[in-house]
């Protein structure tokens, strides 16, 4: 028996990197899956690969920036295997924007697929498990940039940390009687909600971002390792099992934290 066994994952964003990562350890873990994306190229072929491997698998192309499709992606995995045991949203748009320079469109994009998307998707997923009466658990991969982040990624900080105050506030508005708003609100329906606060990690669309935004050449990963008191970025793969075992029976009763998967210790300084 795996963790996941006979349970149907959602994997938001799930085409690639951290999403893609998490499905095939699902799979691993006896999990039908479900990935959407925008992109039906990358999503194909991992459902493909899946598929060939002998898992339950299928590709749902969607726009988590639209609420209707964050919405219908449920819909669509519903449709198809009867049910959303499990939910994780991970997609995510990193393109940099300064408090300076980000126009109003720009952060739109951001609120819209780090937050609004999550929320409605989390909105579609509960609403499911609460009419079959059943269990549920979500994660939601936010960043550890949440805590503050650099000035370069402002409007993705913000919006991230939009997403962490939906899965648990901070600790200063906990100390005054706040609570983790979708945790807090079912935890009486056996719906477990966490989140992931992952630091720099090694993959495709951080590849893009490098290049694209800070002129990296091809040794850039081997740079930052340099750079990283590990010796090398945080690893999708790594992070897939933490997410599993998140949504898994073996991390027990915990519901409404966010854990913070990073070798940087916050507030620690040299």
């Amino acid at each position: 028996m795996g963790l996941l066994e006979d349970k149907v994952v959602l994997v938001n964003g799930g085409t690639q990197g951290v999403g893609a990562a998490v499905a095939r350890a699902a799979v691993r873990e006896g999990a039908a899956v479900a990935v959407t994306g925008r992109r039906p190229e990358p999503g194909e072929a991992l459902v493909s690969e899946l598929s060939e491997a002998g898992a339950k698998a299928m590709y749902v192309p969607a726009d988590l920036a639209d609420a209707q499709q964050a919405r219908g992606s449920v819909d669509r995995v519903i449709e198809a295997y009867g049910r959303v045991d499990c939910l994780v949203n991970s997609a995510g748009l990193t393109s940099r924007g300064t408090l300076l320079d980000t126009t109003p469109e720009l952060f739109d994009a951001h609120i819209a697929i780090n937050l609004k998307g999550p929320f409605f998707a989390m909105q579609a997923a509960v609403a499911d498990i609460l009419a079959r009466k059943a269990l549920g658990t979500i994660v939601n991969v936010i960043t550890s940039s949440e805590h503050g982040g650099q000035p370069f990624p402002a409007p993705y900080v913000a919006a991230k940390a939009g997403l962490a105050g939906l899965t648990l506030p901070h600790a200063r508005l906990r100390s005054r009687g706040g609570t983790p708003i979708a945790a807090h609100a079912h935890r009486w329906d056996r719906i477990r909600i966490n989140g992931l606060n992952i630091g720099w990690t090694a993959t495709e669309g951080e590849d893009a971002t490098q290049r694209t935004f800070h002129d990296a050449g091809d040794d850039w990963r081997e740079q930052a390792a340099d750079r990283l008191p590990m010796g090398k970025l945080g690893q999708p793969d790594e992070i897939a099992d933490f997410v599993v075992f998140l949504l898994s029976d073996r991390s027990g009763v915990v519901t409404g934290s966010v854990i913070d998967w990073d070798q940087n210790v916050l507030g620690g300084l040299d």
